[in-house]
Formats: C-alpha cells, structure tokens, sequence
C-alpha cells in the first residue's frame, strides 16, 4: 500500500487576476480499473444527449471554450496550438460521435468535462514532487506531456500547474503529463476542476460533486478539499 503523503496547493495571484477559477481536491483509496459495462452504458447514454445538442457554429461560440481561448490570446498563446481539454474532448465527440476510452478514472473526468465544458485532470499523488502551485511559467520548468517521446521546452509567460521540483504536471487547461497521469496502479489523485470567468463558483462546484460522485460510484475513495477559489 502506497504510503500517504501530505499534499496542498495553490494559485498565484496573477493567474487569479487571468480569471482561471478553480475547486482542486485529492480522492485517496481509490481502486482503478480498464471499464465497468454500468459506466460504459452510463456514458454512451449521456454522449449520445450532447452529441445530438453539437453544431460546429455550438462549440465556436460557447462563452466558457470562448473565454479559454480569450486568455490564450491575452497571453499570447496560439489557439491552434494550445486547445482548452474541455473544446478538445467535445470536438473528438462532436466528430465521431464518442470519446476515446483510456481506464475508468480518466474516462470518468472527461465524461464530467464534456457534460460541463470545464478542464478537469486527475493526478496521481505518489508521483508528484510536494506540493502543487498554480503559476505563471519562467520557462525554467520541465515539462514531458503526456504522448511526448521527449521533453518540450516551457515558454515563459504561460500558467502551468508546477510541483515542487520545478516539473509542470499541466500545463494550461490544454496538456497533462507523463509523470502524473492515473493508470491501473493509481490509488490516490490530484484532481482539478477548472473554469474562468465565465463559470460561476457554482458551476464548478456542481462539476465537483459530479466527479467525486461518479468516482466513488465506480473506484470508490474518500474525497478532500485542498482549494476553492474565492466566491465570485
């Protein structure tokens, strides 16, 4: 059994001023698997709903996907390049009709996103350095995405989720990394919940109890809260 480690995390006071909103938790004791037939019908029903509400026109002018990339544009990042987790996951569903199926506890989140339109990303503990800041990048920072053969260098000026070696274990809304992805070995997450300036706290709190909801349903595991962001 993994031992259990102390975790917190934070968010630098400019990436709060970009209007990035957040709920992070950690849920431990976690027991993952490849599927489960009652999730897997759960999210084929719940696919096949939004599926039929997505036009191209739709997801160009949703205000929270338009208000990520409003932000990469303030920080000078490409929209082409850098797509916001939640518009990426709705336009693999929007063109062929499902999304890809990865194990239960990611599947889960990105179930949860494509529903909410937020960014979430789950963490797996025993392989962050310490604990977590939100922050803007110096560009000193590592960074191996997640599918990468290699490490990419880091621009300075983006906001990334750093641990305490200086690693990035998301940067943006956009990338994940290899070091702290949730495999079948994973027993206890970081999990974000992320929105901006066009989600309400209340938006992002629904998505939470969503997720942990559906996470203890199928993995089981005791959720707690490291952050919320401040009331709006």
């Amino acid at each position: 059994m993994p031992e259990f480690k102390d975790l917190n995390f934070n968010v630098s006071p400019e990436v709060s001023a970009l209007g990035i909103k957040n709920i992070c938790f950690r849920m431990d004791g976690l027991t993952n698997r490849e599927s489960d037939p009652q999730f897997t019908a759960l999210a084929v029903d719940a696919m096949e709903k939004i599926h039929a509400g997505l036009t191209g026109e739709a997801l160009k002018n949703d205000p929270i996907l338009l208000e990520f990339r409003n932000i990469h544009s303030r920080i000078g990042f490409s929209n082409r390049d850098y797509v916001a987790a939640s518009e990426a996951l709705l336009l693999t569903l929007f063109k062929t009709g499902h999304l890809p199926q990865v194990n239960l506890l990611v599947d889960i989140y990105n179930l949860v996103s494509v529903e909410t339109r937020l960014s979430l990303g789950a963490h797996d503990i025993q392989n962050v350095d310490g604990n977590i800041r939100l922050r803007l990048c110096d560009g000193s920072e590592t960074f191996w995405p997640l599918g990468s053969a290699q490490p990419k260098t880091v621009r300075p000026g983006g906001y990334a989720y750093i641990d305490q070696a200086n690693e990035v274990i998301c940067m943006l809304e956009v990338r994940q990394v290899q070091k702290t992805k949730a495999t079948l070995d994973t027993h206890d997450c970081f999990y974000i919940v992320q929105g901006n300036a066009q989600t309400p706290l209340a938006c992002l709190e629904a998505a939470t109890s969503r997720l942990i909801e559906l996470t203890q349903r199928f993995c089981g595991g005791q959720a707690q809260l490291l952050y919320r962001s401040p009331s709006d």
